[in-house]
């Protein structure tokens, strides 16, 4: 198979599909693979350590659009590689469409294999592509919330863990899965006073066991989300519906109730927000405010750190790649229905339940799909 990689373009994201190490493995594996030059010289990978890995450089995004047989991204594509999609061609990438009705519409239109990071899942259940960059996604919280909450930045002025005398801030972190709990991790690290709310007893037991007294855990209620909310300096939402739009659970009433120069970081805006004041920024504009709270909603967030990200997302990528290259999407799709999970559009139809019920678009069975073609 010829598998394509070009450069991202998003605004300030540097991130990679495919680390020199993965070419290589595909390589190994019989496969060609075409790289736009200079996708990865933002993270240290320059065009010779592709070619040292046995790709081959090309100058142009139109060129891998063109040939390759399978695109191998890292965001959502943009209106303008939408427009290079081919028919049948595959694209693996995060797409998060259920908030982006625009970019759905354009994967219909080209009629490719859109698979989704986000929706890929484990025997357990759980979204073991989306869950590295969710891991970083919470630590990075911790570290811009911080940021934000210093003067200049329009915060309180307040040191997350005080010092000796002076109360350390006051985090809550709404939602206890892998972006609350590595959130919480940095923040009980960092010396503040962490509140989590979740609506798993199971779970609260568990952050319990795992911090003990370091975190309160309270069952999360309307009267718990606004009793806590306006009393935080800083607030993280982690919240998660896989494939489907966050729910608003901070309504803009809550935001007049909250302390001025609070902040809240919303790690839930690439699925529409969990604010309903948020809305998409970028790590060049990552802040505005609105009501005297600060809000961070950088829509790309493991972006900031992309060597890390790229490695870390590698790491949990490649096997799903190796199997679609390996196999053919279609053998691939059939024989791993955890896989199958992350197919979201498949030749000008849905087949992704919570993106269809989204975007008010009519669901299509992937299985049903697959063996029809």
């Amino acid at each position: 198979m010829l598998i394509g990689l070009p450069k991202e373009i998003k605004n300030h994201e540097y991130r990679v599909g495919l680390t020199p190490g993965s070419v290589n493995e595909l390589i190994r594996h019989g496969h060609k693979v075409i790289v736009e030059t200079n996708a990865g010289a933002g993270i240290g990978f320059s065009d010779q350590d592709y070619i040292s890995a046995g790709a081959s450089i090309v100058q142009t995004a139109a060129e891998i659009f063109k040939t390759a047989d399978m695109i191998v991204k890292v965001k959502e594509p943009q209106p303008n590689e939408c427009a290079m999609l081919r028919e049948g061609q595959i694209l693996f990438t995060y797409l998060h469409l259920a908030p982006d009705p625009e970019q759905a519409e354009a994967l219909i239109k080209s009629g490719c294999v859109a698979i989704a990071y986000e929706t890929v899942t484990d025997r357990f259940n759980r979204l073991p592509l989306l869950a590295p960059m969710s891991e970083v996604a919470g630590r990075m919280s911790i570290q811009a919330g911080a940021h934000c909450l210093e003067k200049a930045q329009g915060g309180r002025g307040v040191l997350l863990g005080g010092v000796p005398g002076v109360p350390p801030a006051d985090v809550l972190v709404i939602g206890g899965g892998v972006v609350g709990t590595n959130a919480i991790k940095m923040a009980v690290g960092m010396g503040a006073r962490v509140t989590v709310l979740d609506q798993s007893i199971t779970r609260l037991k568990e952050l319990d066991d795992l911090f003990g007294a370091s975190l309160t855990t309270v069952y999360s209620t309307q009267d718990a989300l606004e009793h806590y909310v306006t009393r935080a300096d800083l607030v993280v939402g982690a919240v998660l519906v896989p494939g489907a739009a966050a729910p608003k659970l901070i309504k803009r009433d809550m935001l007049k109730h909250m302390r001025k120069g609070a902040v809240v970081v919303d790690v839930a805006i690439d699925q529409g927000g969990c604010f309903e004041t948020s809305k998409p920024t970028t790590h060049a504009e990552p802040t505005f405010v609105v009501d005297g709270v600060v809000h961070y909603c950088v829509a790309n967030m493991p972006g900031g750190v992309a060597r890390t990200s790229s490695m870390a997302l590698n790491n949990a990528t490649l096997p799903f790649v190796l199997k679609l290259a390996d196999q053919g999407y279609k053998v691939a799709l059939l024989n791993d229905h955890h896989l199958l999970n992350g197919l979201n559009v498949y030749h000008g139809k849905v087949t992704c339940r919570a993106v269809a019920d989204a975007l008010g678009k009519h669901f299509s069975p992937p299985e049903q799909e697959l063996l029809a073609l």
